[in-house]
C-alpha cells in the first residue's frame, strides 16, 4: 500500500519508521487490549511525517490458530510446546478479515507497505522479520536492504511482545535500531522489564 505523503521529511532516506500492529483488537476493548493502547496513536501519525519510508505491521491470523488458547482447549495466557519452542496462548484475535484485525481508526496508513504476519495456521509470528520459529522470514529484510535503508525507529504495540522482538531482530540483522517507548504500551510490567533490557543486550537505543 502507497501513497505519497505531503511535506518532506526530516529523517534521511536511509531510516525508516516500522510501526507494529496498532490494530483494534491490541486497543482498549479489543480482544487482547493493551492497556492505553490507543493513546499512542496521535503521536506515532505525527512521527509518520518525520520519515521518507514507513512499514506498518498487522496480526493477522486465521480462524483456530495455533497460538489460540480456545484451539487447544486451554486458558489464556497459559503456554503450549509449540515445534519451535515455548508458545503463549491468547485469546483469539486479529482474525483475518475482522475488525479486530483493522488498524486503530484515527492511525494513518498511508506508509509504504503493510507486513501482515501470523497467517501461517501453526507458526505465530511476533517479529516483523521473522515468524516464531526464527527463520521463516517475512521479506521485510529484503525490502528494507532494496531501498537503502539501514536505520529503522520501531513503535506500536505490544513493546513487550511484538515490538521487543521485532527490534531484536532487526538489530541481529544489522539495522541500527531504536525503539521510542513513549510510542508503545506493554501488556505487562513484568514482561516489559525483561524486554527492555534483552533489546538493550542485542544492542537497540531503549529511547
Amino acid at each position: 500500500m502507497s501513497q505519497l505523503k505531503k511535506g518532506s521529511p526530516m529523517r534521511a532516506p536511509n531510516e525508516a519508521l516500522i510501526v507494529i500492529d496498532v490494530q483494534n483488537d491490541f486497543c482498549p476493548g479489543g480482544a487482547l487490549a493493551v492497556a492505553g493502547g490507543d493513546e499512542i496513536v496521535a503521536g506515532i501519525n505525527a512521527l509518520m511525517d518525520d520519515f521518507s519510508a514507513v512499514i506498518l505491521t498487522q496480526d493477522w491470523h486465521p480462524a483456530g490458530h495455533s497460538s489460540f488458547a480456545s484451539t487447544h482447549n486451554a486458558d489464556p495466557f497459559t503456554t503450549y510446546e509449540a515445534p519451535y519452542g515455548t508458545q503463549v496462548l491468547w485469546p483469539d484475535h486479529c482474525i483475518q478479515g475482522s475488525t479486530g484485525a483493522n488498524f486503530h481508526p484515527a492511525l494513518k496508513t498511508h506508509g509504504d507497505l503493510i507486513i501482515r504476519k501470523g497467517y501461517t495456521p501453526a507458526i505465530d509470528s511476533y517479529s516483523a522479520f521473522f515468524e516464531n520459529d526464527k527463520t521463516t522470514p517475512t521479506g521485510l529484510d529484503g525490502y528494507l536492504r532494496t531501498r537503502g535503508i539501514d536505520t529503522v525507529t520501531i513503535v506500536g504495540l505490544a513493546l513487550d511482545y511484538c515490538v521487543n522482538y521485532s527490534a531484536q531482530d532487526a538489530a541481529k540483522l544489522g539495522f541500527k535500531t531504536t525503539v521510542l517507548t513513549d510510542f508503545c504500551r506493554a501488556i505487562d510490567a513484568s514482561t516489559e522489564a525483561a524486554a527492555r533490557a534483552a533489546m538493550l543486550a542485542q544492542g537497540v537505543a531503549v529511547a
